[in-house]
């Protein structure tokens, strides 16, 4: 029985040393294992979404999760073994110029050969957000906590960043070319997020290089599909190593939003739809290549511009508009400024002779303001097409779905 019981020690031992050898090696341990491993080469589960690696090899694949887009069409992104270069194709409406950043694991060396492209080391420990539509970005990430500085207080609207600002957590910046960079400077940030019109007098990232500083654009709001200006949420997720979770929120957005469309795709009747308002007798429609077009489409209304291939808004006189739209079944004019039909006929008694003023059919995007006038549409709602497209499924064709309230647009009765 004593050599039994010492046979069945043995095995036991052997069997627990060859377990130990099989354990994989958590990133960030040392060269080499007790055992003569070399960990260099091992290769991680997931993305480094915090600190950097103690080890680098080149050979090595530090981004096993990646991103790529489905629906946007103003970014790419390369990935190589330990860095990877992100471009955006149009920054803003006109641009001949592309944007490029070059994205180091920290821990990695910076790569040669590119040049003047800026390098940024991820993930990003410290972020200012200098546009609104990265907040919830930074959110559904769970990187809110290394926020430090936006750009205005009184247009933030995310419950979550409001509580940081309460609680005096952020420093507030600026935009455009009135931009602080002394706020900037001092909070130290390592990555500073701004969007651009091609303005030398309104753009901000010109300003923040000047300075030193180390900034990337974001330009969502070029894209012509609701999905694909939700979609830089990868952008964004790419700075902070995040790609795994932001593929597992987008593909629920994307998701809902076809589940929605789908539900509107087979209605027989489809009323028609004026967007926009006159200002100083000019009227800018939304073309009908545009995101917003494909919004009507997909919530089953029918544009009325919707032929024309436009990705921008059209400029018409507002009797241009008025000779195509004044029987429209339905207006959105998508304005912050009105909240009742006496503020659309304050603007212009003209627009009572429109179809939609005289049956209370005009919604405008304006349901969720901020005390200070920050409208929430131009941040949760682009972070959300699916709700988006549920409040104009809910406009055109309330039938389908009875339970749902308005959420962005209300009523101006």
């Amino acid at each position: 029985m004593k050599r039994i019981g010492l046979l069945v020690l043995g095995l036991a031992v052997a069997l627990l040393a060859s377990c130990a050898a099989a354990i994989p090696v958590e990133e960030g341990a040392s060269g080499v294992a007790d055992g003569g491993v070399d960990l260099s080469s091992v290769e991680p589960d997931s993305n480094l979404t915090e600190g950097c690696m103690e080890v680098y090899d080149p050979d090595v694949d530090y981004f096993p999760h990646k991103v790529s887009p489905n629906y946007a069409s103003g970014w790419s992104v390369e990935y190589h073994n330990y860095y990877k270069v992100l471009t955006l194709h149009n920054p803003w409406r006109g641009a001949e110029e592309t944007f490029q950043y070059l994205l180091v694991q920290c821990g990695a060396p910076v790569p040669e050969g590119f040049g003047e492209i800026p390098a940024i080391e991820v993930p990003v420990r410290t972020v200012a957000a200098l546009t609104t539509t990265v907040l919830p970005h930074l959110n559904e990430l769970g990187v809110l906590e290394r926020l430090v500085a936006v750009d205005r207080f009184d247009n933030v609207n995310t419950p979550e960043v409001r509580q940081l600002i309460d609680g005096g957590s952020l420093q507030e910046a600026g935009t455009g070319a009135g931009v602080n960079t002394e706020v900037l400077i001092d909070v130290d940030p390592q990555l500073i997020v701004t969007f651009a019109y091609g303005n030398v007098e309104y753009d901000t990232h010109p300003k923040l290089i000047e300075a030193g500083l180390p900034v990337a654009l974001t330009a969502g709001y070029m894209e012509t599909s609701p999905l694909g200006r939700t979609e830089w949420l990868k952008v964004s997720a790419l700075f902070f190593n995040q790609e795994e979770r932001a593929n597992s929120v987008f593909d629920g957005i994307s998701g809902r939003y076809a589940e929605m469309a789908e539900l509107a795709a087979g209605v027989e009747e489809r009323p028609t739809v004026l967007v926009g308002y006159a200002r100083r007798e000019s009227w800018r429609v939304p073309g009908g290549g545009s995101y917003f077009a494909r919004y009507i489409a997909d919530a089953g209304g029918n544009y009325l511009w919707r032929d024309d291939e436009s990705t921008g808004s059209i400029p018409l006189s507002m009797e241009n508009v008025f000779e195509v739209a004044s029987e429209a079944d339905v207006w959105l004019p998508n304005t912050s400024y009105w909240h009742s039909a006496n503020d659309v006929l304050g603007a212009d008694e003209r627009y009572a002779s429109l179809t939609a003023v005289e049956r209370s059919s005009v919604y405008s995007n304006n349901a969720k303001l901020n005390e200070w006038g920050g409208n929430d549409y131009w941040e949760t709602g682009v972070a959300n097409p699916d709700l988006v497209l549920a409040d104009l499924i809910k406009i055109f064709h309330p039938d389908l779905l009875p339970e749902h309230e308005l959420i962005w647009f209300q009523q101006l009765d």
